[in-house]
């Protein structure tokens, strides 16, 4: 018997009309619907007038029964496997179950649809050419700490997202870290009551002291200025004196001319001032 397939089916993050008719038409075909929430899908389900049967897969779950759904695919039967809401397998036990897919040579097939942190992304005013995806923070205190150190020269736009009940305290945690960047704090996505927040971290905190979190919540970040980034290079290469700092090279085996090469890059200088700086040291002595 052929094996079956299993269909990424993305769903709205808030609009039901951005629900696509092929990932309607796909939930009324498979054999089972595999969902985050069974009873938050049968909202959905319902409002589309599909009566396909559904099972839960979750955090919780997700080691037996994904085993189960396994099984079944094996046994020729077509699954889809949905969220609460956006894009399975984005920062939930849906990627798992693709890899246990692949490894039994299993076809898995994407329905493109919405997914959060593009939406929030493209409406932030933050670049866009690159980013990077962190998800949610982890609650354990030590690997948060550990995470954020990650991020605190992460050039590229960050995205993230955060809980109510967690969002002051991982404002305060990123404003600690990163400095007053500017961020982009969006709720209630594609829905009527859709909010967007440009601010800075350290508004943001006061902003919230006014106004208590509710919805989940994405965090577009400004990443950091690469100028900062070599400013503090050369800052932290200014507390050697040119000939300790010509040694370092040295002593790696770098000829003097190449060793000025990199002395000045470092310093943010010539190689010219670099010799003028030496020979006057010479000078003096």
């Amino acid at each position: 018997m052929a094996y079956g397939s299993l269909f990424l089916v993305a769903t709205p993050i808030g609009n039901l009309d951005d629900m696509t008719i092929r990932g309607i038409n796909t939930l009324k075909e498979v054999d089972l619907i595999a969902c985050e929430d069974t009873r938050h899908t049968r909202k959905l389900l319902n409002h589309f007038d599909i009566h396909t049967s559904t099972t839960s897969y979750h955090e919780h779950n997700k080691h037996v029964k994904g085993n189960q759904l396994i099984k079944d695919l094996k046994d020729g039967k077509n699954l889809a496997l949905v969220t609460d809401a956006g894009t399975p397998g984005i920062s939930d036990p849906g990627e798992e179950l693709v890899k246990a897919c692949l490894d039994e040579s299993i076809t898995v097939t994407s329905l493109p649809g919405a997914v959060a942190a593009i939406t929030s992304l493209i409406i932030s005013g933050q670049p866009t050419r690159y980013f990077c995806f962190e998800g949610f923070l982890p609650t354990d205190k030590k690997k948060m700490k550990e995470r954020l150190s990650l991020l605190e020269n992460e050039t590229r736009t960050i995205i993230l997202y955060e809980a109510p009940h967690r969002l002051k305290q991982t404002l305060t945690n990123l404003y600690k870290t990163l400095g007053n960047r500017q961020i982009s704090i969006t709720k209630e996505l594609t829905k009527r009551h859709e909010k967007v927040i440009p601010t800075t971290l350290e508004n943001s905190l006061i902003y919230f002291e006014e106004n208590e979190p509710r919805g989940e919540f994405v965090l577009i970040i400004q990443g950091k200025d690469l100028r900062k980034i070599e400013e503090e290079q050369i800052e932290s290469w200014m507390t050697y004196d040119l000939n300790q700092h010509m040694g370092i090279y040295l002593d790696q085996g770098l000829s003097k001319k190449d060793a000025m090469k990199k002395v000045a890059k470092d310093r943010g200088i010539s190689k010219r001032e670099v010799y003028a700086q030496l020979e006057k040291e010479k000078e003096k002595i």
